[in-house]
């Protein structure tokens, strides 16, 4: 007898043994594997090499801005020398505090000092107008004063806040244009 065969007598032989069998209820569940999520392999390369990139140059505080600092600077002030005033690398010549005085005191001490100093060849000066600590709002009032004053004068090229040890935001680095001789 061939195996693909099977000849009746097995079939009805089969059907006898199994005529008191009934069907088991279908309590089976059929397994299903979870979807593993992707990995964004590509995006995460990327992202390591930015962040590779971003710690492997040194950063200098100058270069972050908060949002406190103030800086300014005249059409054609090369990068490099903004960067080096910010950085506080220009010799400081002369210095002017502010504290204590009065909206209309500070500007006319600004002026008289600006052109004392423009006089007597000085090129980079730090002015102090505080931090407005001592103000009843605790907010700074002549910060903002002081920077549209200087952005009005022609022999102002650039300023910028201080660093944190000369002042920080209470304080400014003020780049003069040179006096013509």
């Amino acid at each position: 007898m061939a195996k693909d065969k099977i000849d009746d007598a097995d079939k009805a032989l089969f059907r006898q043994a199994v005529a008191g069998a009934r069907p088991m209820p279908q309590d089976k569940i059929k397994p299903q594997r979870k979807r593993v999520a992707p990995i964004p392999r590509s995006r995460l390369r990327d992202e390591a090499a930015i962040m590779q990139s971003l710690l492997s140059d040194p950063i200098d505080p100058a270069d972050i801005q908060t949002g406190e600092e103030s800086v300014f600077a005249r059409d054609g002030i090369q990068a490099s020398l903004l960067r080096k005033l910010r950085r506080g690398q220009i010799r400081i010549d002369a210095e002017l505090d502010l504290h204590r005085l009065t909206r209309d005191q500070a500007r006319s001490a600004i002026a008289q000092f600006l052109s004392d100093c423009r006089n007597h060849g000085k090129r980079c000066v730090r002015i102090i107008h505080g931090k407005g600590l001592g103000s009843i709002n605790k907010q700074p009032v002549l910060k903002g004063l002081v920077s549209h004053w200087l952005q009005q004068r022609n022999d102002v090229l650039a300023f910028c806040s201080a660093r944190p040890n000369d002042g920080g935001s209470g304080a400014l680095y003020v780049l003069l244009r040179r006096q013509n001789i």
